[in-house]
C-alpha cells in the first residue's frame, strides 16, 4: 500500500506539472520508478507507458477548448514517431552518462533562452506552413523524436519551445499539441518499442495511469485557466531544473 501510495502521488505531481509546462514528467517519475527498485530499462518502458495516460487526460481537456489543429497534428505524428521508434534502438547503444549531460545542456539552454525573450510565445501567429516549412520544421521533430525514444526527460520540452518558435504557436498551443503529440503518440510507439525489447512492470500500470490520467487533465485544466504568461514561467522553470538534473545526475 505505502509503494502504491508513493507511486501515485510522484506520478500525479510529475504529471500535473508536465501538462502544465509542456514536458518533464520523467524529472520525477522516472527516477521514483528506479528508486523503487527498477532497472533503467524496465523502468523507462514503464514510465512511457503509463505517460500515454497523460496525454489522454491532458487531450481530454484541451480538446474541450479548442485549441488543437488537425491537420497540423497529423504532420506532427508522422514526422516524430519514426523518430521515437529509431531511438528505442539507439537507447541500447547510447553511452548513458555522455547522452545525459549534453542532454541536460542543451535542455538548460532551451529554459534561458525562453527567458531571454519575453514576448516568446505570447501571442498565436503561425508561421511555415508552405511545404518547405513544414519538411523543416518536420526534420527537426524527427531528430526530437529520436531523443524521445531513447531519453525521456526533456523531449516534450524541446518539441513545446519548436512549435512556439518554428510554427508560431503560442505557449497554450503550444503545450495543447505536445500533450497530443508526445502524450499519446510518440510515448505510445516507445512504450511499443521497448516493451518489445524488455520488460514493463505491470502491476504499477494501473496506479501510473490513474494518476497520469488524474495529472494530466488537472494540469492541461491550470494552462488552459492561467495563460501564455504563466505557461511560459512554468515551462522556463521546468526546463531549468531538468537540465540541471540531468547535468548533475
Amino acid at each position: 500500500m505505502l509503494e502504491q501510495t508513493i507511486l501515485f502521488l510522484v506520478s500525479f505531481i510529475a504529471n500535473a506539472l508536465s501538462a502544465f509546462a509542456g514536458g518533464g514528467a520523467g524529472l520525477l517519475q522516472l527516477p521514483a520508478l528506479i528508486f523503487l527498485g527498477l532497472p533503467f530499462g524496465i523502468a523507462l518502458a514503464t514510465h512511457k507507458l503509463a505517460s500515454v495516460a497523460l496525454g489522454v487526460g491532458a487531450s481530454l481537456r484541451h480538446f474541450r477548448e479548442r485549441n488543437l489543429e488537425r491537420r497540423f497534428i497529423f504532420w506532427l505524428i508522422i514526422s516524430g514517431v519514426p523518430g521515437v521508434i529509431l531511438g528505442a534502438r539507439l537507447v541500447l547503444f547510447i553511452p548513458d552518462h555522455a547522452a545525459r549531460i549534453a542532454l541536460g545542456i542543451l535542455t538548460l539552454g532551451l529554459g534561458l533562452y525562453s527567458s531571454l525573450q519575453r514576448q516568446l510565445g505570447q501571442e498565436y501567429r503561425p508561421l511555415h506552413r508552405d511545404r518547405r516549412g513544414v519538411i523543416l520544421g518536420a526534420m527537426v521533430l524527427f531528430t526530437i523524436g529520436i531523443l524521445n525514444g531513447s531519453l525521456t526527460s526533456g523531449s516534450g520540452l524541446f518539441v513545446t519551445l519548436w512549435l512556439v518558435k518554428w510554427f508560431g504557436l503560442d505557449y497554450k498551443r503550444a503545450v495543447a499539441h505536445t500533450l497530443v503529440l508526445v502524450g499519446l503518440c510518440w510515448n505510445g510507439s516507445g512504450a511499443l518499442a521497448l516493451g518489445l525489447h524488455g520488460m514493463i512492470k505491470w502491476e504499477w500500470i494501473p496506479v501510473l495511469i490513474a494518476a497520469s490520467l488524474l495529472g494530466g487533465y488537472v494540469g492541461a485544466h491550470w494552462s488552459i485557466v492561467k495563460g501564455n504568461r504563466a505557461i511560459k514561467r512554468a515551462y522556463e522553470f521546468v526546463t531549468i531544473v531538468v537540465g540541471a538534473k540531468l547535468i548533475l545526475g
